[in-house]
């Protein structure tokens, strides 16, 4: 034989081999040569079967790698480390660096015994024989998972803002920082200045916020989130369980978000609900900036849940007591009280008092001699002292007189009234409403026009007759 070592003297074959077949040399049982040729030959069965025990087990053995997260148990938590059985044929090491990484409220919840991940960082030995592995990098390893995870699925998170840089807001992500750039972050426009948008951005620090991951870049690092897209997919998502769940007579709490000229539109948490101006208040409204302003937190009643059109009415004024229930304990014939015309038809008007509760002057109670029109006496909005001549809650009717208002009384109530005028004035003049869009403004006006008034309808059809003196 030549100086080449055989296969039974590397000891990977027993020395036992199959007979040689008679008339020819023996050779190594993984290949003979033939004219100067060399041919395979598979090692006899016999052979493999009786492999070294020991040699099976080395070959059988996994080598670790580099990037390997491996999950073991841990067999002891040292001053200077943590000692992980990997089973392997050495133990893990996790430095104590790494643990403080990991952060002393992690470190408190682990005990000998406990299963862990970890990132497998050196896989040779290392001075004191071991593989040396990372806690924190295992732990940020998953949260790259999860996070790629809510990227697939396109699923909507709450994120903690923990702060900003000149681009954007910082949110973490387990131990990852993601990052959300100020272009997918409602409320901020590309025409900001550096210093407003630094100013927007210090403000949201702190805040919970709905979030969407947009790009997951594991090799670089880079986790971008949108607030943007997953507030609009989160209030799509609101709207479609609120319009379904939503019941007439539900209290519902919300944010004013919009004032127009016939109505406030709430949002809900999701969609907006119409509060018509009719619904704002017990008391007559002019306007709905007299009542509420944007970004108020209300308590509204829903009157209508329009699931077809996908749209929800509301009301402030049932949230409130109805003064008509108390009517008869807080008002008294004979009793002066002040009214603002609201209304005049041809035997009379209506006047509206402080608590929202509306009064018929009749025709004969306008002036000791009664007039041909209202018109003629009083004028729509004007505000005047007036005396009580009837009150039935259970109709919801007032009866109202001028004529009886003695001299005497008419200058009391000027002196009052001009006291409090001046005090209105201090006060300062009314908020601006909010400009809606087109599209707005047309949804807001069908939804306005299904409304109802006030109960008055009875009084409109017509009293021909003086209200009486109880």
């Amino acid at each position: 034989m030549s100086d080449n070592v055989s296969p039974a003297q590397e000891g990977l074959v027993p020395e036992e081999k199959a007979p040689a077949v008679e008339g020819q040399q023996s050779t190594s049982a993984a290949e003979m040569t033939v004219g100067g040729q060399t041919a395979d030959h598979a090692v006899p069965e016999t052979a493999q079967d009786d492999v070294h025990p020991m040699l099976a087990e080395e070959y059988g053995y996994a080598q670790p790698k580099r990037g390997e997260i491996r999950v073991g148990h841990v067999i002891s938590i040292n001053p200077d480390g943590i000692v992980v059985d990997l089973g392997l044929k050495r133990e893990g090491f996790i430095p104590q660096d790494d643990v403080r990484q990991v952060g002393e409220e992690a470190l408190a919840s682990l005990h000998v015994g406990d299963e862990i991940a970890v990132f497998v960082l050196r896989p040779e030995n290392d001075k004191e024989g071991n593989v040396l592995v990372s806690w924190h990098r295992a732990r940020q390893e998953q949260d790259w998972v999860d996070a790629q995870r809510l990227h697939d699925t396109g699923e909507v998170w709450e994120g903690k803002i923990k702060g900003y840089n000149r681009g954007g807001l910082i949110a973490p992500f387990g131990k990852i920082r993601g990052f959300v750039p100020a272009s997918q972050i409602t409320g901020i426009s590309r025409r900001m200045d550096a210093t407003s948008l630094q100013a927007h951005l210090a403000e949201m620090v702190g805040q919970t916020l709905p979030l969407k991951v947009i790009e997951v870049d594991r090799n670089n690092r880079r986790l971008i989130l949108s607030e943007r897209t997953a507030r609009r997919e989160w209030r799509a998502q609101r709207r479609e369980t609120l319009l379904s769940e939503l019941q007439e007579g539900d209290r519902v709490h919300g944010v004013v978000s919009n004032i127009c000229d016939f109505g406030v539109f709430v949002d809900l948490g999701g969609t907006d609900g119409l509060v018509h101006i009719s619904e704002l208040s017990w008391r007559r409204t002019a306007h709905p900036s007299e009542v509420v302003k944007v970004g108020d937190e209300v308590e509204a009643y829903v009157l209508r849940v329009d699931r077809e059109n996908r749209r929800i009415g509301l009301s402030l004024r049932l949230t409130e007591p109805d003064p008509w229930q108390t009517a008869e304990q807080t008002y008294a014939v004979g009793q002066l009280v002040t009214g603002t015309v609201t209304k005049m038809i041809a035997f009379g008007a209506f006047a509206a008092l402080d608590d929202g509760i509306e009064g018929l002057i009749h025709v004969s109670e306008l002036a000791d001699e009664a007039p041909q029109h209202p018109s003629e006496v009083v004028s729509q909005g004007q505000v005047l002292p007036l005396k009580i001549v009837k009150v039935d809650s259970g109709r919801r009717r007032m009866g109202l007189s001028l004529k009886r208002v003695t001299a005497e009384e008419w200058a009391r109530w000027e002196e009052c009234h001009k006291a409090e005028e001046g005090k209105a004035d201090a006060d300062g003049e009314l908020s601006e409403a909010t400009v809606l869009s087109a599209e707005e403004e047309s949804a807001a006006k069908e939804v306005s026009s299904e409304e109802t008034p006030l109960d008055v309808a009875a009084d409109e059809q017509g009293e021909e007759s003086a209200p009486q003196e109880e």
